[in-house]
């Protein structure tokens, strides 16, 4: 009986606006991104949070600094939440080079990774946390085209237009028994739709 009434919470925490430079894992939050950030956490304290993880990369962590302040646990960081690399170096033509990849899942730059490649990545990340922490609330303070990558591998509605919708920051609730997922709500517009 207890099995059927286990459920775990996750909510991915697509990180606020940054400052972009060439340093991907050291892009800090912009002065809208960390105010953001600051609504976030206000967001989220009605949440009963048990569990901060985050992306290695500044941004992430900084955007979900404030829940674990607030709920007063530490960030573990899981490197496999960073973003999906889209290529070695800087790219011409972003947009192109995006749509390519989400057009064709196994497809990838010179030293990026394709869709499916970071997707696997990032799920089997996800079964882990799913498993360790089981019938807990889990933030996890990510990026918005892993974030997608992961959502697409349970539903096929999480696709590239899905992506290019989302707001900096954004934040939705997936609702698992197991290893399936059962809801997706995203919560960041009850705050400020």
């Amino acid at each position: 009986m207890n099995n059927l009434e286990s459920r775990t919470t996750i909510y991915f925490v697509r990180h606020a606006h940054s400052i972009y430079s060439e340093d991907e894992r050291g892009r800090p939050l912009s002065e809208k991104g960390s105010s953001d950030a600051k609504q976030v956490a206000k967001r989220m304290e009605k949440e009963a949070i048990d569990i901060v993880l985050s992306s290695p990369y500044k941004r992430a962590i900084q955007t979900i600094e404030g829940i674990a302040e607030y709920f007063q646990t530490d960030i573990k960081l899981i490197s496999e939440f960073r973003e999906r690399k889209l290529a070695k170096g800087s790219i011409p033509d972003f947009n192109t080079a995006i749509e390519k990849v989400w057009r064709e899942e196994t497809f990838f730059w010179d030293g990026g990774e394709s869709n499916i490649t970071a997707q696997q990545r990032g799920v089997q990340a996800l079964f882990q946390i799913l498993k360790q922490y089981e019938n807990k609330k889990i933030v996890i303070g990510t990026h918005g085209n892993i974030m997608v990558l992961i959502m697409n591998y349970f539903s096929k509605d999480y696709d590239y237009s899905f992506w290019k919708n989302l707001e900096m920051p954004d934040i939705y609730k997936l609702i698992f028994k197991g290893n399936q997922l059962i809801t997706v709500q995203r919560i960041w517009e009850d705050n400020n739709g």
